[in-house]
């Protein structure tokens, strides 16, 4: 999992998905100017429209895909899957869902983090890629395990052949949750609740790491990478909703088959 560097930015790439063209960029190497310095990809934070797009075409750039090869997604923290078979219209609004998959090298799945779990998953044999985005919300729905169930549905995929990761998000030193999450964890989790809700003195932490972890492995996965990057810890790298009270930017994942 080490850190690259190029043109100025800098990414985390993962062993498990060499085969991959991927990054997680973090906020090094654009821009934007503070509070959303410096790649900040997020179109809805406040930050000029046209250091939004320059950041975008430089992370891709720098991965060397075409910039118009992307397909990205409004995240709305629900189940909502698409299948892509081309590169979206840039010109018009992005779709909403959590969920993107593709078999088609020609087609760069995007998406944008400041706390919530990005995750990338790669069926080898049937060379098709899924990115998702899990929140608490999108955690509590099951996120990971709808996107490797869309992989089986879609392209025949065998959930033991997924290669699976987990990238930097919000860590569960950081991620203080109210009574309403903590019940509907103990309700989704049931006997294995304890191994994601962590006593924080008369309050309870989430572990999202965890709880993903958890549900690809009730997916069948067996190969998982987990980044155990905290986003909240490392404002240095990373842009945190929670650390930096709304006021930052979004970082972008970037998953695609070699064409």
């Amino acid at each position: 999992m080490p850190f690259q560097h190029k043109d100025g930015l800098r990414y985390l790439t993962f062993d498990l998905l060499a085969d991959l063209v991927h990054a997680v960029f973090t906020r090094h190497g654009g821009v934007s100017p503070p509070p959303w310095d410096t790649l900040n990809v997020g179109g809805t934070v406040g930050d000029d429209p046209q250091n939004v797009r320059e950041n975008r075409i430089r992370a891709f750039l720098a991965l060397e895909r075409n910039p118009d090869s992307m397909f990205d997604s409004w995240l709305i923290h629900n189940t909502g899957v698409i299948y892509v078979d081309a590169p979206r219209d840039l010109t018009c609004k992005p779709p909403q869902a959590d969920i993107l998959l593709t078999d088609k090298p020609e087609v760069t799945l995007f998406m944008r983090y400041a706390d919530c779990v990005p995750i990338l998953l790669f069926d080898p044999v049937h060379r098709a890629i899924a990115l998702a985005h899990a929140g608490w919300l999108g955690t509590m729905r099951n996120v990971a395990r709808v996107a490797v169930d869309a992989l089986r549905r879609g392209y025949g995929t065998d959930p033991s052949q997924v290669r699976a990761v987990i990238g930097p998000a919000i860590g569960p030193d950081h991620y203080e949750v109210g009574e309403d999450v903590v019940a509907m964890a103990r309700t989704v989790f049931d006997e294995q609740a304890d191994q994601v809700l962590i006593p924080h003195g008369d309050r309870w932490c989430f572990d999202l790491w965890q709880a993903n972890r958890l549900q690809l492995r009730a997916a069948g996965v067996q190969q998982i990478e987990i980044a155990q990057i905290c986003t909240a810890c490392h404002l240095e790298d990373w842009y945190s909703h929670r650390a930096e009270w709304g006021k930052t930017g979004r970082f972008g994942v970037l998953l695609a088959l070699p064409s």
